[in-house]
């Protein structure tokens, strides 16, 4: 049976609404509670979901159509399944009664359900997701807990596991797929036992007449999350009450519509809202109460009017760096400064103690030793173990000691953090530095060892340079950018001598850290380089 799919009721007084994106085509299968459409009305985004499931025949609508109240979107042919789904009671009904007692004791022995299988939630502010792997096909038998599929964040790569047992019926989604949080991956068949069984034993006449037709259960949802967290099933996601041509108004000049304070009925923005707003923030920014939010981005001229090119879309990691270091650049006065430190005597002292360290499962690094020194140097230096709130003109000094450490991945650039350093020694340090550095490769890293960082160490020096600026990793104060170490002729009483030299660049944050203070605590790390003895003195 062919049905039309039409505009439902979108709220009082609402006729119309415009098409943001269709996210079906002709000959897709869709399910009932499926994510057809995403409209745009005078008040929300909203996300239509399919009343019907079958094979979709005819699409109706378009993106960037204005679409009615009761008009069809969608032509659908339903199948018996889907029929099934929509209507589970009356199908049960009507099945029942075609069936004989003993087969509906048959039916009886096993009830199979379809569960729908969905992204979950993955984090604060964690929309979405890139695939990085499916590690299931259509037909696989699955256990509880096994791993169905590697999502890669922002931030990180996150192993998705199974609550149930069953049969994979059918995979929606692909390597390299982006994946919004509460979207439909997989379609699990699982089986369970009736609360009631039937007595009477099966005869071997019955053995061999055909299986009943067991009644499908209607498709349930279902979320899963190392913490078990429940996807709320709000159709509708509130984004701000403003008409389309507002929103659009704001995007052309530059305005985040969301920070825009409406003075309609019920704080509905207009366009003589986003006016005031975009002069009251030129004239702070002409006063210099807030910094620019950076340069207006050109459109990219036609390459390939030159040669040949290739377009790679970023991963996640590289879009999100991007994103990051473009906000901390822009929001951040950077100033950058430079020392060298003669750490002659310390790499003696090192290659000494390095066995000992490999014997607990580390390797004794310039980075696992600069970790202790940079905990030590923010005790004695403590504005640089903070952050800054412009919004409420308030600095946040903390009394805890976690240092990030930047590592080059396949992927891009990650930042896992070692937390409470000041109370590991140098060897514990090792280890984890060892561990964390290997899961940022493997790409097993959580989103918690990602967080809550307060200063950060970028040691390129395995890799060569003798200077470079690092950007500070907001909402941090302050980067050390570490080069590598080469022997320098060095002029000690009355002759040179060759002294292994250490180039260290500091990146800190303007508005709360002065020169001095900056060359300051940059001499003291060189100096604890140089004499380890500081760390016990002062550190």
């Amino acid at each position: 049976m062919t049905v039309d799919f039409k505009l439902p009721h979108l709220g009082e007084n609402i006729n119309t609404a415009d098409v943001v994106k269709v996210l079906v085509k002709e000959g897709d299968r869709v399910e009932v509670d499926q994510v057809i459409l995403e409209i745009e009305t005078d008040k929300a985004t909203v996300e239509v979901p399919s009343e019907v499931a079958g094979i979709v025949k005819k699409v109706h609508v378009k993106e960037g159509d204005k679409a009615e109240v009761g008009q069809p979107v969608i032509t659908v042919e339903q199948s018996e399944t889907a029929e099934t789904n929509k209507k589970p009671e009356q199908s049960v009904e009507k099945r029942e009664e075609a069936q004989p007692a003993e087969a509906t004791a048959s039916a009886n022995k096993s009830e199979s359900s379809v569960v729908e299988f969905r992204v979950p939630v993955l984090g604060e502010n964690i929309e979405s997701a890139q695939i990085a792997k499916v590690l299931v096909k259509p037909g696989d038998e699955i256990k509880a807990d096994q791993i169905l599929m590697e999502l890669e964040t922002d931030k990180a790569t996150v192993e998705v596991p199974s609550e149930y047992a069953g049969a994979i019926k059918e995979v929606k989604v692909k390597d390299g797929d982006t994946v919004k949080v509460g979207q439909t991956v997989f379609l699990i068949e699982t089986q369970s036992s009736p609360a009631v069984k039937a007595a009477a034993p099966e005869s071997k006449q019955e053995k061999k007449t055909e299986k009943p037709v067991v009644p499908q259960q209607p498709v349930k949802e279902h979320t899963h999350m190392p913490q078990v967290i429940d996807i709320p099933r709000d159709i509708v996601k509130n984004i701000v009450p403003a008409a389309p041509s507002v929103r659009r108004f704001a995007r052309e000049i530059g305005i985040d519509i969301h920070q825009v304070e409406g003075s309609g009925k019920g704080g509905r923005i207009t366009v003589d809202d986003v006016k005031a707003f975009a002069k009251n923030l030129n004239r702070k920014l002409q006063s210099g109460q807030i910094s620019a939010p950076g340069l207006v981005q050109e459109p990219m001229p036609d390459f390939s009017k030159w040669g040949e090119v290739e377009r790679v879309q970023m991963n996640n990691v590289r879009r999100k760096t991007a994103e990051h270091l473009s906000y901390a650049w822009s929001t951040i006065p950077h100033v950058t400064q430079f020392d060298k430190a003669d750490i002659t005597n310390l790499e003696k002292v090192r290659k000494e103690y390095s066995k000992k360290v490999e014997a607990a499962g580390g390797k004794l690094t310039i980075t696992a030793i600069l970790i202790k020194i940079a905990a030590s140097a923010l005790k004695v230096f403590p504005q640089f173990n903070a952050s800054v709130d412009m919004q409420k003109s308030e600095i946040i000094y903390k009394k805890y000691f976690n240092i990030g450490i930047a590592v080059d991945t396949d992927k891009g650039l990650l930042v896992p953090v070692i937390k409470d350093v000041d109370k590991k020694n140098i060897v514990e340090i090792s280890v984890e530095l060892a561990e964390i550095s290997k899961k940022a490769r493997d790409k097993k890293l959580t989103i918690e060892d990602m967080q809550g960082g307060n200063f950060t160490i970028s040691n390129l020096g395995g890799i060569g340079g003798a200077y470079f600026t690092p950007i500070v990793n907001s909402p941090e104060v302050a980067i050390l950018g570490v080069s590598r170490s080469s022997y320098e002729p060095v002029y000690i009483d009355g002759k040179f001598e060759p002294r292994l030299m250490m180039p260290l660049s500091l990146s800190y944050d303007h508005r709360i850290i002065d020169g001095a203070d900056g060359i300051r605590f940059l001499r003291w790390i060189a100096e604890a380089l140089e004499n380890p003895f500081l760390l016990t003195l002062e550190g």
